[in-house]
């Protein structure tokens, strides 16, 4: 089996894959760096494909998902407030200029 191959992903494991990979794109990540970063994420909540027999598998680990809503803010809570201030009316002016 070529290296990258998916075969020995479940149904569940690729929709996964799918949507982490759509959350990283919505958030700026390339296509090539979202696709693999979901992969990674998934195989390291699942330990790889599970689509080999019909044994009893491991429990799912679900902190690598959780991860990255819990990742935000520390980086945002060092800075001064005036520059967080700064840089949410920054924001602002922009999402209007690009919604019309």
């Amino acid at each position: 089996m070529p290296r990258g191959d998916k075969d020995k992903y479940t149904s569940k494991q690729k929709r996964q894959a799918a949507h982490i990979e759509d959350g990283y794109e919505k958030r700026g990540v390339g296509k090539d760096e979202a696709e693999a970063r979901a992969w990674a994420t998934v195989n390291k909540m699942s330990g790889g494909g599970k689509k080999s027999g019909s044994g009893v598998g491991k429990a799912t680990n679900k902190t690598p998902a959780r991860k990255g809503g819990r990742k935000g803010g520390a980086a945002s809570a060092a800075r001064p407030k005036a520059a967080r201030k700064a840089s949410a009316k920054k924001a602002a002016v922009t999402r209007r200029k690009r919604t019309g």
